[in-house]
């Protein structure tokens, strides 16, 4: 992004460094600013599309429809959308930052010391899940009914510090009978 913008910054985002980066897009964690650069001390995600894909039409559709998507749910158990916009040739989406680890890497590190996630707290993120889960597939996503996730995977699940249990990335998942991203 720094090449294409000339500055860590994604208009009122600073992006601090970047968290990943997958098939279609970048995740970087930035601090939002509000009007004459206050620093308003909150983190969030912001997630982009690469910029080797940003003149496809095909990639733009599929980001700005997870957009739609995503941005329509508010529940608990679903990472919220606080932003969605474009500066210069770089479509984002900011999003909630949640402290904490994704449940691969919980898991990861369970196995390597040996150890099981105790079935607590397993069934506690798994309840968790299932209840955002339930609530994205009750709402009516753009008028084309339920959505169905289709990427549910200890990586696109989030557990924050505090416990709260959160899901992440609806890049491919898919309202009513049409394919919605």
């Amino acid at each position: 992004l720094e090449a294409i913008l000339g500055r860590p910054r994604l208009g009122r985002y600073h992006l601090l460094h970047r968290i990943g980066i997958g098939g279609m897009g970048e995740v970087f964690l930035a601090r939002a600013e509000g009007i004459e650069g206050i620093d308003l001390h909150r983190l969030c995600v912001i997630k982009t599309i690469r910029t080797s894909l940003a003149s496809d039409s095909r990639f733009v559709q599929r980001f700005l429809t997870e957009a739609r998507v995503v941005a329509s749910l508010s529940h608990g158990n679903i990472v919220p959308v606080y932003d969605v916009g474009k500066v210069d040739t770089v479509f984002f989406i900011a999003m909630e930052y949640v402290a904490g680890k994704d449940l691969g890497k919980i898991l990861g590190r369970a196995s390597a010391e040996g150890r099981r996630l105790p079935l607590p707290i397993a069934l506690f993120i798994a309840k968790e899940l299932a209840n955002g889960l339930a609530y994205a597939h009750r709402a009516n996503v753009q008028g084309l009914g339920g959505l169905v996730h289709r990427d549910v995977s200890p990586d696109n699940a989030l557990v924050s510090y505090e416990g709260e249990v959160k899901l992440i990335d609806f890049g491919i998942a898919k309202a009513g009978r049409r394919l919605s991203v």
